[in-house]
């Protein structure tokens, strides 16, 4: 399996963890406050990685600009959304839509980048697609309904169209980032740009004199405790697998491996609840395998 790949698998089993945290964190803290606390953190650990590894320099202003506009709709617009997605659907229902930002990445590879992908990634990629959504989709009833934020009496439709908000913005996020990690931008320094960027936006927004932005929740030390531990496997790990995946691999083909977040929750999922997720999820999962294998070999 190339490098690539591999990066693209961890940062998809980070981003499920992430997800897991985050949805512990439902009617605990807002929105906007769990945004600025996971873009601060996730700063400081992205930059004091770089400063290790010496990546700063890597950065120009070529790279800076991709950068920024990448954290504007791959972080500040996709991670807004991605938790409101959470706290109104739920993490396996958000992981589904999560999904969507392959077939978005690949059209948007196709249209701006003029990528191409072989028969065989082609195959690759819609039983890797297929199985996602067969250890997903499922009838939201019983005890493994238990695993959602909230119950819900038919379909959340603010949860799904926050979801699909996400799956595209994430996907314009990796296209943008795309230029700046090809041309040698360090993983850790480039996610610092794009989480810095973040941090900031979300600082301002508390000069801004809107109620809705000024929701009341009372601070605790283990809320903040788990939203530092989101922000480390998610936007700060995860991000910056993606990032190093992106500088090696086709678009499309990485953002496609990053969207198995669905497959890898279903054991975490398990973990949490007691309770094994039915035997389609596990078959949808081995496509998604059998989908991997055809996408590297």
């Amino acid at each position: 399996m190339f490098l690539s790949e591999i990066f693209a698998l961890s940062a998809a089993a980070c981003i499920a963890l992430s997800g897991m945290l985050i949805n512990e964190l439902n009617g605990r803290v807002d929105v906007i406050r769990l945004a600025r606390w996971q873009m601060i953190a996730a700063f400081a650990m992205t930059a004091t990685a770089s400063l290790v590894v010496g990546g700063w320099r890597t950065i120009g202003l070529e790279q800076l600009g991709f950068l920024a506009l990448s954290s504007l709709f791959g972080i500040i617009i996709a991670s807004t959304t991605y938790f409101s997605a959470i706290y109104a659907a739920g993490p396996r229902t958000t992981a589904l839509l999560f999904s969507l930002t392959s077939p978005f990445a690949l059209l948007l590879g196709y249209l701006a980048l003029g990528e191409t992908i072989s028969a065989r990634q082609g195959l690759g990629v819609a039983l890797v697609i297929s199985g996602i959504l067969l250890a997903v989709g499922l009838p939201g009833k019983g005890p493994h309904r238990k695993t959602e934020a909230i119950a819900h009496h038919g379909i959340p439709w603010k949860g799904v169209a926050l979801g699909v908000i996400t799956a595209l913005g994430q996907a314009l996020g990796s296209l943008f980032a795309r230029p700046a990690m090809a041309s040698g931008a360090e993983p850790f320094s480039a996610m610092a740009v794009r989480a810095g960027v973040a941090a900031i936006f979300f600082i301002a927004l508390m000069a801004v004199p809107l109620p809705a932005l000024r929701v009341a929740s009372r601070f605790s030390g283990r809320s903040l405790a788990l939203a530092i531990g989101s922000a480390f496997f998610g936007t700060g790990l995860g991000m910056s697998l993606l990032m190093a995946a992106l500088a090696e691999g086709n678009v499309g083909i990485v953002s496609t491996l990053s969207s198995m977040t669905p497959v890898v929750i279903l054991p975490m999922v398990w973990a949490r609840t007691g309770k094994a997720p039915p035997l389609l999820a596990w078959i949808g999962a081995a496509l998604a395998v059998a989908g991997t294998a055809f996408i590297s070999i």
